[in-house]
């Protein structure tokens, strides 16, 4: 992220471009999140948060791992979260403002990208009240398995969402992606963040994962951006526009299934045309 502030600009925002359209992931580092907010990690805030979680009887459709999720908009429910102490309320108040900012200055970043103008996809997110865009925070911790061959840790799905901001754990990997039909390692980097772009992830050891999720309002309308579609595929509804509380819905239930018949389902169902608001 460094590169974007100097003469290495255009050759960054290139590397940018091939990541988006190529991988669906990027890795950043000097994204102006400080290294102290950073290593505090919430270590003990989730360890304090998951111990009382039960253990998850191995099965194939499972996931082996115990997890806990704190919304920071439309509205905080940090204050509901039980036998929390100032200190950590203030912790994960300050770590949601740094997140939020950075989601919406890569998303001007993509902005660019696309050749859009800036703001435009920050703007699409919030939906057609123009009110405060969906943003939580899933806490993951991924214990030694004494059966790893009943399951397979995370199993393979993609994300449903807009920008989702990993932390790895620095010590233990884990995090893999599908490229081109085989699975890649995500190497842990210290103070690094994983991106990945909306609706594509997967995990041997003890980690801990903590993943930021920057979507759309719940009542945002979907569908690419005008001035990146050819009238011909626009005419032929080539894409699909849909409600993203309504695509949520058709997720949780096909979440481990391929994405692409989840837009198709789409596609032949109405939305209201009034007020949509386009995002790429």
């Amino acid at each position: 992220m460094g590169l974007l502030a100097g003469e290495e600009r255009p050759a960054a925002m290139e590397l940018l471009r091939d990541a988006c359209e190529n991988w669906g992931f990027f890795e950043i580092l000097n994204h102006g999140i400080s290294t102290e907010l950073m290593d505090e990690r919430f270590l003990d805030f989730a360890s304090k948060t998951l111990k009382d979680a039960q253990g998850v009887k191995a099965a194939e459709n499972l996931d082996w791992e115990s997890t806990f999720f704190v919304r920071h908009l439309p509205e905080s429910n940090i204050a509901e979260i039980p036998d929390l102490d100032d200190e950590y309320r203030r912790a994960m108040r300050r770590f949601a403002g740094v997140l939020e900012a950075l989601a919406e200055r890569l998303l001007d970043l993509l902005c660019e990208n696309l050749g859009l103008d800036r703001g435009y996809l920050a703007r699409a997110f919030r939906g057609a009240s123009t009110g405060a865009p969906t943003f939580g925070t899933k806490v993951s911790s991924y214990p030694p398995c004494p059966r790893p061959d009943l399951v397979s840790g995370l199993r393979a799905h993609t994300d449903a969402g807009g920008i989702i901001l990993l932390f790895q754990d620095d010590r233990v990997g884990g995090l893999q992606l599908l490229k081109d039909g085989e699975w890649v390692d995500v190497p842990p980097l210290r103070h690094s963040i994983v991106v990945n772009l909306g609706d594509q992830l997967e995990p041997d050891g003890n980690r801990m994962s903590i993943a930021s999720f920057y979507n759309p309002r719940s009542d945002a309308v979907i569908f690419p951006a005008p001035a990146l579609v050819k009238a011909e595929d626009a005419a032929a509804g080539a894409y699909p526009r849909f409600v993203f509380e309504d695509y949520m819905k058709l997720y949780v239930r096909h979440k481990f299934d391929a994405k692409e018949p989840r837009f198709e389902a789409f596609k032949s169902m109405e939305t209201d045309s009034s007020n949509r608001i386009a995002i790429a």
